[in-house]
């Protein structure tokens, strides 16, 4: 009989990324608490180790110095000579690659968290790249599973002009974790003990995995992003309209044409066009006004995974 399962090898070495944006806090938080004293994040057989990636935006509460440490991952930047002239991120992009990567070699990190906060009302949300993981999409089932009755979110960014180079990207699997709301530069208890978990569920299901556990097939919902949506602008490119109060505080819910989207200030509502429904994400996100992006249209749908084992067992 042919074994069904895809045989995946045992996991070794995790990175938990914070502070990739300095001002989202919690990650920091976590993080710097983790260096203090790792027993919660310890799992036997398993290296995982916490790390600070943005310091000086940390020490600034900052997103960044010089440019979005959460995009500059690419070939380009990886591979450009080191120098002072180069950005800050830049070059903190070429260390981490250095200690976690090099990206796309049999060296890199296996996982790397990343941990992230945002000011929409996503709740905990996942951060998927690749739509044919079958050990992530068996991971975030066992983590939404696990979180339940409490919501747990998968954001599919697997858009080819849409795609971004992710500093959790040098890993064999990387991992986004977004759970809000929460302003930047702030902490809030309940967003802290949500993420918390989230990273507990993710290393308990790393530890069964290693252990020989095989997981069944399974099959999770996700978020694909389609497009992402500016605000209305005038002719000098300033904002001309606002989140509508009705989409405000709304990601992952349906949103149907000629539903409000935005509100002139003069009290004219701006629907949403096209004729299918959609479901936004990252509704009035502050750290995207700079990105010229009022909300993400996504597009929900399932994907299934495999029965996976560890090939040790």
């Amino acid at each position: 009989m042919i074994s069904c399962h895809a045989a995946e090898d045992p996991i070794k070495k995790v990175a938990i990324f914070g502070g990739t944006h300095g001002n989202e806090l919690t990650g920091v938080f976590l993080v710097k608490h983790w260096l203090e004293n790792g027993t919660e994040i310890q799992r036997t057989g398993l290296e995982v180790k916490p790390f600070i990636t943005n310091p000086r935006a940390v020490k600034e509460c900052t997103r960044y110095i010089d440019c979005d440490l959460n995009r500059v991952f690419g070939p380009e930047n990886l591979g450009k000579k080191m120098s002072e002239d180069l950005p800050y991120e830049v070059r903190r992009a070429q260390e981490i690659n250095h200690l976690f990567g090099p990206k796309d070699s049999e060296d890199s990190y296996d996982i790397i968290f990343d941990l992230h906060n945002t000011t929409s009302n996503m709740g905990c949300t996942l951060i998927l790249e690749d739509s044919r993981n079958d050990f992530l999409i068996q991971m975030f089932h066992y983590i939404k599973t696990s979180l339940a009755p409490l919501p747990c979110y998968v954001y599919l960014i697997e858009h080819p002009s849409l795609r971004y180079a992710t500093t959790r990207s040098i890993a064999k699997y990387p991992v986004g974790i977004e759970v809000g709301p929460q302003p930047q530069g702030v902490l809030r208890a309940d967003i802290l003990d949500q993420m918390r978990k989230m990273i507990k569920h993710a290393l308990d299901f790393i530890h069964n995995f290693n252990e020989g556990k095989e997981f069944p097939p399974c099959a999770i919902e996700v978020y694909k992003i389609m497009e992402k949506v500016d605000y209305p602008r005038n002719e000098s490119g300033e904002i001309a309209a606002i989140i509508h109060p009705k989409l405000q505080d709304q990601d992952w819910k349906p949103l149907h044409p000629g539903d409000p989207v935005f509100l002139t200030l003069d009290g004219k509502t701006i629907p949403l066009g096209g004729d299918h429904t959609v479901y936004p994400a990252f509704v009035n996100e502050a750290a995207y006004y700079e990105k010229k992006e009022a909300f993400a249209k996504t597009a929900k749908l399932t994907l299934n995974a495999k029965s996976i084992r560890s090939s040790l067992h």
